[in-house]
C-alpha cells in the first residue's frame, strides 16, 4: 500500500475514535436530522454537535442539504453504515467470549 493511502486510512479511522462523533453517526443511520434534533437526542449543545459535524463533513462522513433555513445532515454513503455495523458486531462477539 502506498504511504499516502496509509496516511489517509489512518486519518479515516481517527474519526471513529471520538464518542460524540460515533453517537452522531449512529443517530444519522436511520434518517436525516438537523443540528437541533441531533443535539436534543444526544443531550448535548448545538455548538458541540456543530463542531463534530464540521469534522465529519471534512472527512466526507456526512453531507448536508439546506431546506429553507434548516440544514439537514445525512451519512455520505452506505460504507459508513457498514463500518459501524461490522464494528458493533465485532464488539458483541468479543463480549461473548
Amino acid at each position: 500500500m502506498q504511504q499516502e493511502v496509509i496516511y489517509e486510512l489512518s486519518e479515516f479511522y481517527k474519526v471513529f475514535g471520538d464518542v460524540t462523533r460515533l453517537k452522531i453517526l449512529n443517530t444519522l443511520c436511520d434518517q436525516k436530522r438537523c443540528v437541533s434534533e441531533i443535539a436534543e437526542q444526544l443531550h448535548m449543545t448545538h455548538s458541540s454537535i456543530s463542531h463534530q459535524l464540521k469534522v465529519l463533513r471534512s472527512q466526507n462522513f456526512v453531507k448536508n442539504e439546506k431546506v429553507g433555513k434548516t440544514v439537514y445532515y445525512t451519512l455520505a454513503d452506505t460504507h459508513i453504515v457498514t463500518i459501524l455495523k461490522y464494528g458493533y458486531e465485532h464488539i458483541l462477539e468479543r463480549k461473548k467470549q
